[in-house]
């Protein structure tokens, strides 16, 4: 199994996973002339994706859904609550499944098992795709370290684990105080430190890499978050960062 990210973060959200021969794509929150320009970076066709799942109804992972579908073919798959939230957003759409949080749906010989997240969303769900054994968590916009996080990240072999912001730079920023509770609330987002106390607890049952996701552009650095990994899991742990501007390096999952 592989994976690279196009984009993460809050001006929109894809990430491609290849498992056999089935491909798919976590997620439309950026426009379809740029998932083609950068699934093309790494040499594959967005055309050829098998299906498009959606984790939920905020505009960064759902606001070109519809593109995907009219503009590549692709099909879609979303909770109906999701679909019932943004259907007046993304224009005629002919092919959506549906599933329901807690399912866990079948591509020949791939697996894609659904949990519920505490994020502020209609339906929100994360997702681990399963091939041969593996297990490739994407877990992101999860509100906070709610009850059953950790069991979560433990079962994967690899993960895309939220690091939305830093706690001092969130406080001593310039965003409202209304948007600064919402951030750091119990529907909001996983701060660094949050994402560093979920991985102490894993222990040793931890992924094999952890990939930095969902970065504040205003509120993170980096660096701050890949820190905060590290210093839970140890100087020499593979961490890597998926980017709010450009696509990241291909990934295997081991």
């Amino acid at each position: 199994m592989l994976t690279f990210s196009l984009q993460s973060g809050s001006n929109g959200n894809s990430i491609y996973v290849e498992a056999g021969d089935v491909r798919l794509l976590i997620d439309a929150g950026i426009s379809g002339s740029c998932a083609q320009r950068r699934m093309a970076v790494h040499g594959r066709d967005i055309r050829d994706v098998d299906a498009v799942m959606i984790s939920h109804d905020h505009n960064d992972h759902i606001r070109n859904a519809g593109i995907f579908q009219r503009k590549f073919g692709l099909p879609l798959y979303m909770t109906p609550h999701t679909q019932e939230a943004t259907w007046c957003n993304l224009g005629h759409l002919s092919d959506v499944r549906h599933f329901d949080s807690g399912d866990t749906l079948t591509f020949g010989s791939v697996l894609v098992h659904t949990a519920p997240t505490a994020h502020d969303a209609a339906d929100g769900v994360v997702f681990v795709v399963e091939h041969e054994g593996k297990r490739l968590g994407i877990f992101t916009d999860l509100g906070h370290a709610y009850d059953g996080l950790v069991p979560l990240v433990e079962s994967v072999d690899a993960a895309y684990l939220e690091c939305n912001y830093d706690c001092d730079m969130l406080e001593s920023g310039d965003y409202p105080p209304h948007l600064k509770a919402r951030i750091s609330g119990d529907g909001g987002h996983l701060s660094n430190d949050d994402a560093h106390e979920v991985l102490r607890a894993c222990g040793s049952r931890r992924p094999k890499w952890i990939a930095v996701a969902h970065l504040s552009q205003d509120n993170n650095h980096p660096e701050l978050a890949i820190d905060a990994v590290r210093s839970a899991v140890g100087a020499d742990f593979p961490v890597h960062h998926a980017s709010r501007y450009e696509t990241s390096a291909v990934l295997s999952v081991p």
